[in-house]
Parts: structure tokens; sequence; C-alpha cells
């Protein structure tokens, strides 16, 4: 008898903060350190809070995009990405409230695999509904501007 996957989950973090700009996250077997660079008060340790969302972008759509390309029997090979955003830095800088801080992304991702540009943008396409970070964007309000292509 196969086993159900439950589709609705309740996860539990706990980190500490260990200075005004510095933060540890135990999350599974990691304790990722999240930290602001010297030169806005911080020890440069880890990533920006900002960072690791940016970052978690990329790992959502590596993740998502590789199982879509495998249930669609499609080689994507490996993927590399390029990323640029427009972010409005008036919140965290404490000058006004930003509805939409995170005001475009732009990425790109590149295929290494023998897909053709079809096979790729049908990926793509699936990728788009299914990543959670890329619809946690949207429904953000971003500009969200995602370029499949062959390497």
């Amino acid at each position: 008898m196969a086993i159900k996957q439950k589709t609705t989950l309740t996860l539990r973090y706990s980190g500490k903060g260990t200075s005004h700009s510095r933060s540890e996250v135990a999350m599974g077997n990691h304790v990722p350190v999240i930290d602001e660079p010297v030169a806005r008060g911080g020890t440069d340790e880890g990533v920006s809070p900002t960072e690791m969302a940016y970052a978690a972008l990329i790992g959502c759509t590596n993740v998502i995009g590789s199982k879509c390309a495998e249930k669609l029997g499609i080689d994507i090979g490996h993927l590399d990405f390029n990323m640029e955003v427009d972010f409005d830095r008036r919140g965290v800088l404490l000058m006004e409230e930003v509805d939409v801080p995170f005001v475009a992304i732009r990425l790109n991702v590149t295929v290494n695999g023998s897909a053709s540009q079809a096979e790729i943008d049908e990926v793509a396409t699936e990728t788009d509904k299914y990543c959670p970070i890329s619809k946690l964007y949207e429904q953000a309000g971003t500009d969200m501007t995602v370029t499949w292509q062959k390497a």
C-alpha cells in the first residue's frame, strides 16, 4: 500500500539574534548565519536577510525546475542562474514604509542539457506553476521576468 503524503505541513524553526545585525536560524541540521556587511554595522559573517530571500528564489527554481523536467522526461542537465533585483531600500533605511520593496526581479536560467528550446519553455511554464518562492514574490507585487535559454 502506498503512503499518502501530507499536503499541508506546519514547519517550526528557532533562531536567535546574537547581535543587533547577526542572526542564527536552526533549520534541520543546518544553522545558517544571517548578517549585515561591515559597512552597515554587521560583521559580514553571513548573507543579509534580503540576499537570503534572493538566494531562495534561485534555489527553488533549481529544485522545482529539475523536478518538472524529470516528470516531463526532459533533459535540462544542470542550470546556471544570473539574477538582477531592483530593491527599494527606503523601508530598510527607515525612511518610509514600502509596500513592494522587491520592485523587479530579472532571473535568467541557462540550461546545459540536451533539451530543445521548446522543451525548455515547457519546463519553464511548469516551474512557474509550482515554485513557491516565485509565487511569493509575484503575489507580493514584484515584477518577475524569468527567462530560460539553452547554453
